[in-house]
């Protein structure tokens, strides 16, 4: 599967780098004054200085939990998503979606959980354990 490449709006460089960097461990790649690429387990994210960049709160129903939109993340294997799980939990990271089991007994049962980066982009991070069914109706 080929790389992604997302650039998002932030408004601080500097917290940008901490948790991309820090918190996640994405390794920084180039970057200047105004913006940061990340290694975002193997895609490309990159952040961009945006500080008048405003945002709209808005969430779907999705399994009994109010899924913010619009919203990015990843599908990773089930054990590195429980480690990523447990380093966010033991950060104290403010979960929009606390990680649980979602749709659990039926067929796109997944883990996943939803927080935000501190420029306020929502992020999900959720795994299969059986990836074969990522797409099962």
């Amino acid at each position: 599967m080929p790389p992604f490449h997302l650039a998002i709006a932030v408004n601080d460089l500097a917290a940008a780098r901490a948790f991309y960097g820090g918190l996640l461990g994405c390794e920084e790649g180039r970057s200047a004054a105004t913006w940061v690429d990340f290694n975002l387990f193997g895609h490309q994210l990159v952040t961009h200085l945006a500080p008048e960049s405003r945002r709209t709160a808005h969430h779907n129903l999705v399994d009994g939990h109010g899924v913010p939109v619009p919203h990015f993340g990843l599908v990773l294997a089930m054990a590195e998503w429980q480690a990523l799980a447990t380093r966010l939990v033991e950060a104290g990271v403010a979960f929009q979606i606390a990680p649980h089991i979602r749709f659990a007994g039926k067929p796109g049962e997944q883990a996943t959980m939803f927080f935000r980066d501190p420029a306020g982009n929502a992020l999900e991070f959720k795994a299969f354990a059986d990836i074969g069914r990522l797409f099962a109706r």
